[in-house]
């Protein structure tokens, strides 16, 4: 089992991941929620019924256990599952010694820790991660939930105790879940580790490979590169932003999509190959994109935008962005791979970046 630890300025805890993580980690795990007045475990639908019985069993031994299950996807993160679940918590009794255990993807584990934070000013939370983009939102303390005008916009840096990842839960995933967790995979290379990128340009060639393929040895350096990162830069103030790269434009998309029509990885995909475009010209980026975007066509991802996006629509999404200062936009982009930097654009930069790529498209 790989142990990974992730060091800020008021909290050091541990990430365990491997392909049975859940079940070597159940004394520890019991042990420690033990300690606590009430569990409060929080899950999705799809979730609940893939796997719940698996934490059910797990917890057991404890006497204080509550559910909260939430629906599915992004229409979990909204004001109205969060009062919701507020509610379920008062109802339940949970105190200030009590603890809430995030069981799910990215979503819950923002929509639990913005909970976890906020419930009495702030309860302890565990992260048991079940998807493959859950590598990159357990880990560093983000949680939150969305406005309809914004991404991620009502939150705060909140950190959890301990990650357990038990990839072994990944089987249930959709092909397009799989997909969309990889694309943070890819990120994390492309801002990181070049050699981390050839790596998975030569192992995963197929859809089929992200379930044939064992994913822990690379989720396991994507999150040491977010922990190096988180350590040094936790409420991103500085380089932490970097962990943004082609979320700009993504969660553009995502709100143009009414965070529904996209799933996470798939619009970072296209703010990715929108963040390479810039790079390109604005820095003068070397970098075989066309080899990046076969590869990427050939694992299922959508690497064209889709056809008549207004534009106007898609600037004011990327003006709400939380990078964005004194209504200029600021992108994370690459001087080359491993070597990302921060840059104020222009709406014009933004306008023109984005009728390239959208021609590339059409070509």
């Amino acid at each position: 089992m790989a142990e990974i630890t992730v060091t800020t300025k008021d909290k050091v805890y541990p990430v365990y991941i491997s392909k049975n993580a859940l079940h070597e980690q159940a004394d520890n795990l019991v042990a420690e929620l033990g300690r606590f007045s009430q569990v409060f475990v929080m899950t999705d639908v799809n979730v609940a019924k893939a796997h719940l019985n698996k934490l059910d069993e797990l917890l057991a031994p404890l006497e204080k256990v509550s559910y909260y299950v939430t629906p599915a996807g992004e229409e979990a993160k909204t004001f109205a599952v969060y009062e919701d679940a507020m509610t379920k918590a008062i109802e339940a009794g949970l105190d200030r010694k009590s603890v809430l255990v995030a069981f799910g993807g990215g979503v819950i584990g923002d929509l639990g820790g913005f909970v976890a934070a906020t419930y009495m000013r702030g309860i302890a939370f565990y992260q048991i991660p079940t998807t493959v983009l859950a590598h990159d939102s357990a880990v560093g303390g983000k949680v939150a939930i969305n406005h309809p005008l914004g991404k991620n916009m009502v939150g705060n840096f909140y950190q959890p105790e301990a990650v357990i990842y038990d990839t072994s839960l990944f089987g249930t995933l959709s092909e397009r879940e799989m997909r969309s967790g990889f694309a943070e995979l890819v990120k994390h290379a492309l801002i990181r580790d070049p050699a981390m990128l050839v790596e998975l340009m030569e192992t995963y060639k197929t859809p089929r490979d992200l379930y044939e393929v064992d994913l822990t040895p690379y989720l396991a350096r994507g999150i040491a590169i977010k922990a190096e990162i988180v350590s040094q830069d936790e409420t991103e103030q500085g380089i932490r932003a970097f962990l943004n790269f082609g979320h700009t434009f993504g969660h553009a998309m995502e709100a143009y999509g009414a965070f529904g029509k996209w799933l996470h990885g798939e619009s970072i995909t296209f703010g990715m190959i929108y963040a390479l475009d810039m790079s390109e010209q604005l820095l003068g980026l070397h970098f075989d994109k066309e080899a990046l975007l076969k590869w990427l066509a050939a694992l299922g991802y959508e690497v064209h935008l889709p056809n008549n996006l207004d534009f106007d629509v898609l600037l004011e999404h990327m003006k709400h962005d939380k990078k964005t200062t004194f209504n200029e936009i600021t992108m994370v982009l690459l001087e080359e791979i491993g070597k990302p930097t921060i840059q104020k654009v222009t709406d014009d930069v933004i306008e023109a970046t984005f009728k390239r790529v959208s021609q590339e498209g059409q070509g």
